[in-house]
């Protein structure tokens, strides 16, 4: 028996069950099976099948809708007869697991993040004065942030150890003491060695050993409001009118990776994201800027 064959008699017969127990109406019975169809076709082209998917399959069909421009409502339903689904499985005693157990539905109505556009964060990158030992820092400081998309708390917390320059990584605890590795990237690396070794001995004259990476002329870590006032001189500096928040590089990291092609669960595992639907709204950012170009630029926009 084929893989589609044995997924269509366990969709049946959980439809059947659904009639026969529940008697819900033919217009809803419908909705479950195009729902499950969906992910059905969607995992036989991947050589899985709907009765043996793993929470990783469920995820990256979930993903592929998002990235596709479904609404949060539509997945939300999705989500739903799917997790009926295998908790029927479950219950039939023909899986021992819920694969959709942890699967959070995607969050709607939240507001967009604010976001910088390509031009406008490497206008504030460019905003330091290299000249100066604290200006070198802060730009190594905002590379840093738009390589990595980390949080502000991460990046003022980030310590000496938690560097690999050989590996050209970074360890962060993020929420939770949830540990992740992120790469720098080749630019970021660059201003990243040459803070370290042109600016860093400047500001530490003097003062006492400190763990921090990024640090003051009292030879002591930033905090999270120092830098925030910082980013924010740098913007007016760059001529940046549009509104800021301590996270807009955060947000420009995550946006800028979707716009050109990452994958969603991707850019969830880079921002440390416990749940896909945190990640997603980063779709609509996407989706709203291209939609802006195409308004700008096509004939028929």
């Amino acid at each position: 028996m084929t893989v589609a064959a044995t997924s269509s008699r366990a969709l049946d017969r959980f439809l059947d069950e659904l009639w026969a127990v529940e008697g819900l109406s033919d217009h809803t019975l419908v909705a479950y099976r195009r729902d499950l169809e969906s992910l059905t076709h969607w995992l036989e082209a991947r050589g899985a099948s709907l009765e043996t998917a793993g929470a990783a399959d469920l995820l990256g069909y979930v993903s592929t809708r998002m990235q596709g421009g479904a609404r949060p409502k539509s997945i939300t339903r999705a989500l739903s007869s799917i997790r009926r689904f295998y908790r029927y499985l479950v219950h039939q005693g023909e899986r021992e697991d819920d694969p959709s157990a942890g699967i959070e539905s995607p969050r709607a109505g939240r507001p967009l993040p604010d976001s910088l556009s390509e031009a406008q964060v490497e206008a504030l990158l460019r905003a330091p004065d290299l000249a100066d030992a604290v200006g070198l820092r802060d730009r190594a400081m905002l590379e840093l942030m738009y390589a990595t998309g980390l949080r502000v708390s991460e990046l003022v917390g980030l310590e000496q150890s938690e560097v690999n320059s050989r590996q050209g990584v970074v360890r962060i605890t993020g929420k939770g003491d949830k540990e992740r590795l992120v790469p720098l990237g080749e630019e970021a690396a660059h201003w990243l060695a040459r803070y370290q070794r042109e600016a860093r001995p400047d500001l530490m004259d003097g003062h006492p050993p400190c763990e921090s990476v990024f640090v003051t002329r009292r030879g002591s870590g930033l905090t999270r409001q120092a830098f925030w006032y910082r980013i924010k001189a740098h913007a007016r500096r760059a001529g940046i009118e549009s509104p800021l928040s301590p996270h807009t590089l955060r947000h420009a990291f995550a946006t800028h990776l979707l716009d050109h092609g990452a994958d969603l669960r991707v850019v969830q595992m880079l921002l440390g994201h416990s749940s896909l639907s945190t990640t997603q709204i980063y779709t609509h950012v996407a989706r709203a800027r291209l939609q802006g170009l195409h308004a700008e630029h096509h004939p028929r926009g």
